[in-house]
């Protein structure tokens, strides 16, 4: 099976919108065997998009085309290629009502071309949309396989995982089953990753393997084209074996749970509180942490204390220790997580100091992090990070790095290069 991506949109031609579209779909079909021949951009113009067309249909047997399905003067896709290939555009009821819903829930009146969102080609396959309004769709017909997606990627790639793959593999390719497993990492870059799992990655077929990054985690994809979902398992658990054998001390779970959500699920299994008190991360660490549900069953609070006086205080860390260490030092990030953790009465404080930049502190250079760690009885150790220049990279790393300091410390896995209290700072 042969494909071309149309990406249509002019805000894409003139560069004010990353078209990550086209790398997204690419990694996803190429999982399921499909080659990838040609990427194409249009503008918002009829006449050069039915040009694209006719070019994929040259060369191709699927066409995929991303963008144009909103209900502005400019979302051009569905109308154009309804009147290229002769086909009505017909109203899909179901998204229909989801509009109207949506509307009536928002307490304001529905604009009457909100509806262009509903309508799809006749006789093609409705593709839902989770997270937007419009849409999607796939028409087959004697030559070839259309496929049109919401330009937002938001939206189209839920639509592509939970609804077009299956539909590809149902209706298209050979197989009749699509197995998925997706393994989450921490701890090392993407490009570590790929080098790690490279011997896996030269010699896959089925099943694949998709490696994804987002902000500092890594997830890894598996995915089995197979006759049965038993059968599709069984292939899966291989590579996963082999994956894991690369990869065990950097695994933190399955699914889509972020860290954050394990980290929270494992504080309630063992029922335990947590608080922090941060400084570079300005509450970041507590926000991540409680984005979701029940967070009251882990947190009782914590603090934001950036400047030293505050630190000694409203925090309590002695002044000897900011005048001995500084405050951007293992030594100040323990006292931090230790205050915290009395303040509160939680099980584990965490304590998080550096530089984010874009200045230096205490001649210390940006990108300098010390997270400090306190958990019940257990002595209290700090560890040092360094990543970069640029400040809010800075902090969102600090989080990350300190989220994982805690799962390894409950989960009672090595931690490395750790400093104890009154120990030289390595």
């Amino acid at each position: 099976m042969r494909a071309e991506i149309i990406s249509i949109g002019t805000e894409l031609l003139l560069g004010q919108v990353d078209n990550t579209n086209s790398s997204f779909l690419s990694r996803e079909l190429a999982s399921l065997g499909v080659e990838i021949y040609h990427h194409v951009t249009v503008g918002d113009n009829p006449e050069r998009l039915i040009e694209a067309v006719k070019q994929a249909e040259s060369r191709v047997d699927l066409i995929v085309l991303s963008g144009g399905l909103g209900p502005t003067e400019d979302d051009i896709t569905k109308k154009t290629l309804a009147e290229y290939l002769g086909v009505d555009l017909i109203l899909h009821e179901e998204t229909e009502d989801k509009i109207i819903t949506y509307h009536k829930n928002a307490d304001f009146e529905m604009p009457e071309n909100n509806q262009l969102q509903a309508l799809i080609l006749a006789d093609s396959t409705p593709l839902t949309n989770d997270t937007g309004l419009a849409v999607g769709m796939m028409l087959t017909n004697d030559r070839h396989h259309y496929v049109l997606l919401p330009g937002p990627p938001d939206e189209l790639e839920p639509m592509v995982e939970n609804y077009l793959k299956k539909e590809l593999v149902k209706h298209i390719l050979e197989e009749q089953v699509l197995v998925s497993r997706v393994l989450r990492f921490f701890g090392l870059t993407e490009a570590q990753l790929a080098q790690k799992i490279s011997p896996l990655v030269k010699k896959q077929s089925n099943p694949t393997i998709a490696v994804y990054t987002n902000d500092g985690e890594i997830t890894v994809r598996l995915t089995a084209k197979s006759k049965n979902e038993d059968e599709g398992n069984k292939l899966i658990d291989e590579v996963e074996k082999e994956v894991m054998s690369y990869l065990s001390d950097y695994f933190f779970g399955y699914g889509e749970k972020r860290l954050a959500e394990v980290i929270k699920d494992l504080l309630m299994e063992k029922e335990l509180t947590i608080t922090a008190a941060e400084s570079l991360t300005g509450g970041a660490f507590l926000s991540t942490l409680t984005s979701g549900l029940s967070a009251g069953s882990i947190l009782e609070g914590g603090l934001v204390t950036y400047s030293s006086d505050k630190k000694n205080k409203v925090l309590k860390v002695t002044k000897e220790t900011i005048d001995k260490y500084g405050v951007v030092s293992g030594e100040c990030a323990i006292e931090m997580a230790e205050k915290s953790r009395k303040l509160f009465g939680a099980d584990i404080g965490v304590g998080l100091t550096g530089v984010a930049g874009p200045s230096s502190l205490e001649n210390q250079i940006p990108g300098t992090v010390w997270v400090g760690i306190a958990y019940k009885d257990k002595q209290s150790f700090s560890k040092h990070f360094h990543f970069g220049y640029k400040r809010n990279k800075n902090r969102r790393l600090a989080v990350l790095n300190a989220l994982e300091l805690v799962r390894r410390t409950l989960k009672e896995l090595p931690i490395e290069n750790t400093q104890f209290y009154g120990e030289d700072k390595q």
